[in-house]
């Protein structure tokens, strides 16, 4: 038996002027599921990502998550349905140390003792123990990211959504952030968008390419890499 779709967009559409940057997508994600997006520069879903966080409003159709219709609301209003979102955009406070700022997502949510015992359980989760006195405007660059990470595991999240999240990091970097993503996948079902492939080889079952706006195919990673369409709109030389 097939698990529950907890994500849904129908014929959902945004333009920017005559540039249809998503053009009547139909997308489904189930619960659990680990599903990432990719696509070159300009094919839509980033577009997609933001019209699913908020961060857009689209022209047209509909974003469904959980039975509620999130077409055209905004982050904050996504975010109290149980979502956890990461964008490009950094999210910490770098005067503070990993542990406070950690604490200050979770107390948005809760009060301070439940804060608290969140706090200690993301830290050990994401195994953070190592910076957790850290003050986050001196860490590196990959563990700020984990930081940001751990912020938005500490609102216990149904539903997190991560754009680029290994983005400008080192191959150690990008190892220990595959075990983190697989980590709250555990317990939260995810969208991540990305453009590394070897870094998605190593995180997703299940791809979703965009092109022109629109979805591609959706298959594994190894069907998708083989497909002639994608290798010469995508990947060109990188796709082995």
């Amino acid at each position: 038996m097939k698990s529950e779709i907890v994500v849904e967009t129908r014929n959902l559409s945004m333009h920017f002027g005559g540039v249809k940057a998503v053009d009547r997508v139909n997308f489904n994600l189930r619960e659990n599921e680990l599903r990432c997006l990719i696509g070159p520069n300009g094919a839509g879903k980033s577009t997609f990502f933001k019209c699913l966080t908020g961060q857009l409003s689209p022209t047209s159709g509909d974003v469904v998550i959980r039975d509620f219709n999130g077409t055209g609301r905004l982050p904050h209003q996504i975010a109290r349905l149980g979502v956890g979102i990461k964008t490009q955009v950094p999210n910490v406070f770098d005067g503070l140390s990993v542990t406070e700022n950690i604490w200050l997502a979770a107390r948005r949510w809760h009060g301070a003792a439940r804060a608290r015992s969140l706090t200690s359980q993301t830290v050990e989760r994401l195994k953070l123990g190592d910076i957790r006195a850290d003050i986050v405007g001196q860490l590196a660059h990959g563990q700020r990211q984990w930081v940001e990470l751990g912020m938005v595991v500490a609102a216990e999240p149904w539903l997190v959504l991560l754009d680029e999240p290994a983005a400008g990091m080192t191959h150690d970097e990008i190892e220990r952030t595959v075990e983190i993503i697989r980590e709250i996948n555990q317990q939260s079902t995810m969208i991540v968008v990305e453009h590394d492939m070897q870094f998605i080889r190593m995180i997703s079952s299940k791809v979703t390419v965009f092109h022109e706006g629109r979805i591609l195919i959706e298959d594994t990673m190894d069907v998708v890499t083989a497909d002639p369409r994608v290798r010469e709109v995508y990947l060109g030389s990188s796709a082995s």
